[in-house]
């Protein structure tokens, strides 16, 4: 069983473009990778793909093969719909995180949705709840076959394979990269192409407040995609030579700066890094290079981010003081 042709052929080889009027006034370039372009929507297409694709060569994925997988949307929305392309049944355990919009995306490529509705007791974490469920259907459904983003080395080899080596192809060494942080796949893969490259890139790490992927305080988040409850099994250290912290409040900032100026309208986790860019710029060397990856795009986001009444009423904050509303 193969995972080729038709829209599996167009994953990756997405733009990367300079973020030329936001960060206009700076003495260093910036470009964001738009992961956005996808055909699902995200950066997790490509792990997806190479997840699938691994493991039919294996041959742990066959014809009757139900595909188990714990996502907040959009490695969800990825599998939905690879595996609707290769005729396979996919269940996906969410939380009450992931957005409607992502929920109604992954049920129209065919994908079923199982949700946790309740934390792990211990943690007060919705991850470990969700790894238990899926533990729970992997039992008991016949033919069950779990992608684990968090621990399948297929996930971060995707973004050494792809993602990393066409920002090498366009831009050469860079001096830094900007990537989010959630199951640590992009980071580690990239990462990885970096030092094999023999590069002197420093990795910067976008992490969400309340995430203890490196060791900070655990506390509540309202968006997916950035930061964990739990440290993932793909994490090591020494992949980022700094972490940024980013609020839920900067990712609305950053995403409104973001649209406002590039007309690029992006999701949460791409406002977190224009927010983390922005913390540190004071330390960026004058004519340094600079890629970001933008996780994913807004579009998922609108009820959310792009909403000023939801943004009021969650983040008590009001978005018409910052970059125009």
């Amino acid at each position: 069983m193969k995972l080729e042709g038709g829209i599996a052929d167009t994953i990756g080889g997405t733009p990367l473009i300079p973020l030329r009027r936001v960060f206009g006034g700076e003495s260093f370039q910036v470009y964001g990778k738009l992961e956005g372009a996808n055909p699902g929507g995200s950066a997790k297409d490509r792990p997806a793909l190479h997840m699938l694709r691994e493991a039919m060569r294996r041959g742990e994925v066959g014809t009757d093969t139900v595909v188990i997988e714990s996502s907040s949307g959009n490695l969800a929305i990825s599998l939905a719909q690879l595996c609707g392309y290769a005729g396979l049944r996919f269940i996906c355990v969410v939380d009450p995180r992931t957005t409607e919009q992502h929920k109604r995306i992954i049920r129209a490529y065919g994908g079923e949705i199982d949700l946790v509705a309740e934390p792990d007791l211990e943690t007060g974490e919705y991850l470990p709840a969700r790894i238990r469920r899926v533990g729970e259907l992997v039992r008991s459904i016949p033919n069950a076959y779990w992608t684990n983003q968090y621990g399948n080395p297929d996930n971060y080899l995707a973004h050494a394979e792809t993602t990393m080596r066409e920002i090498g192809e366009q831009l050469g060494e860079i001096d830094y990269l900007f990537c989010g942080v959630s199951s640590c796949g992009t980071i580690r893969g990239c990462r990885e192409y970096i030092d094999r490259q023999g590069w002197s890139t420093k990795v910067v790490a976008v992490d969400a407040a309340g995430s203890v992927i490196f060791g900070g305080a655990k506390g509540p988040r309202k968006f997916p995609g950035l930061g964990a409850g739990i440290t993932p099994g793909l994490y090591q250290q020494g992949m980022a030579e700094l972490v940024v912290h980013v609020t839920d409040t900067d990712c609305v900032q950053g995403c409104r700066e973001l649209v406002r100026h590039e007309s690029i309208l992006a999701g949460a986790s791409s406002g977190g890094i224009i927010a983390a860019i922005r913390r540190i710029a004071r330390s960026i060397p004058a004519g340094s290079v600079c890629a970001a990856i933008l996780p994913d795009r807004g579009e998922r986001y609108l009820d959310t981010v792009y909403n000023d009444d939801w943004v009021r009423r969650e983040l008590g904050y009001d978005p018409s003081l910052s970059y125009g509303g």
